[in-house]
């Protein structure tokens, strides 16, 4: 059982497991996209960033463990929907999320920045680095992309125990699995602080040659996460009680 925590707490780790979530995420694709890194963009892209996204749930989740490791603002909204999260709590959650997507972006961007000066000619395209980037612009596909992705996340988060480091091995398959699966069409944000803390990180951060954060997109990883969560947390509400 989530001992009881104050509000200060449920920001800190929340804070630090989210921060460790994005340092993992927007290094891996840094290390996959920009020249003159250890992979160069030539080792099995997609399995690479799929993978180290999966390890950073785990290294996030594990880290935040003392509040549940939710290190995501719809696992918060679908747990609080299923009243397994107090609702006075959501906004300590949401701030260390939000402050931490946008603290671990920027530790990656330092980690990588002899990459980023090297790159200027092409850093235009650097903004998939941070925030999702869907191949195919169609907005309201795009929001169904991630709402079907996200539900399948919030389900089985719902369904199976999520209380423990010993737990986090098995969400780690399935984000590496949705990542695999169901990916491909908008690099699948099912974490709206994935996306919007990198974004922000990006707009700021003094990348030379850099291209627009691109605001007009930004929604769409914030709606559908919240969406897909909300769809299953009722769902789950209707299912019966597993023994």
């Amino acid at each position: 059982m989530t001992p009881v925590l104050s509000g200060g707490e449920i920001i800190l780790w929340e804070f630090l497991g989210t921060a460790v979530l994005l340092l993992f995420g927007v290094g891996v694709v840094a290390n996959v996209i920009l020249p003159r890194s250890n992979q160069d963009g030539d080792t099995a892209p997609w399995v690479l960033i799929v993978i180290g996204w999966g390890v950073g749930v785990f290294a996030g989740a594990s880290i935040a463990n003392p509040t549940g490791g939710h290190i995501n603002p719809a696992v918060t909204l679908g747990l609080a929907i299923a009243g397994k999260t107090p609702w006075a709590e959501v906004p300590f959650y949401l701030i260390g999320q939000f402050l931490g997507a946008f603290v671990g972006a920027g530790l990656a961007w330092l980690l990588y920045k002899l990459q980023f000066d090297h790159n200027r000619e092409h850093n235009a395209e650097t903004v998939g680095i941070f925030a999702t980037n869907p191949p195919i612009k169609k907005p309201i596909w795009n929001l169904i992309s991630e709402t079907i992705a996200t539900f399948v996340l919030l389900l089985f988060l719902l369904e199976a125990p999520y209380d423990s480091p010993a737990n986090y091995a098995a969400v780690t398959a399935l984000v590496v699995g949705i990542g695999a699966a169901l990916g491909g069409p908008t690099g699948y944000a099912i974490n709206p602080a994935r996306d919007l803390g990198p974004r922000a990180a990006y707009a700021v951060l003094p990348i030379p040659g850099k291209g627009t954060a691109d605001w007009g997109y930004s929604w769409v990883p914030i709606v559908g996460p919240f969406l897909g969560a909300a769809l299953a947390a009722l769902v789950a509400l209707v299912l019966p009680a597993s023994s």
